[in-house]
């Protein structure tokens, strides 16, 4: 099996096999960014993709998606926090958040 090295930010060079990350490709594009989860860490890190990794990555398998200019495929750099998702609940909590849906 084809092994990939990269580096996360958090724990330094590790290694992934195609299935562990995939690639996003701008359209018109031969250069895009590869996305992974460190699988010690559980970080999602971006690195950015020139046209010689794209080349590699595509021949050892990697899956892709090519990003339409118009609906961007961005993955949040970070995880929702507690307190997003707790503000985001008391928001809910909130009698009239469905008159604000539809004004919105």
């Amino acid at each position: 099996m084809t092994t990939i090295r990269t580096t996360c930010e958090a724990c330094g060079d590790i290694e992934l096999v195609p299935d562990d990350l995939w690639l996003e490709l701008e359209a018109d594009e031969i250069e895009g960014e590869y996305i992974f989860q460190c699988p010690y860490c559980d970080q999602t890190e971006r690195k950015p993709a020139s046209q010689r990794v794209v080349t590699i990555l595509l021949a050892s398998g990697v899956r892709y998606e090519v990003a339409s200019p118009m609906t961007p495929t961005r993955l949040p750099s970070t995880p929702i926090s507690e307190a997003e998702i707790l503000s985001f609940a008391g928001k809910l909590d909130n009698e009239n958040w469905s008159e604000h849906l539809e004004a919105g």
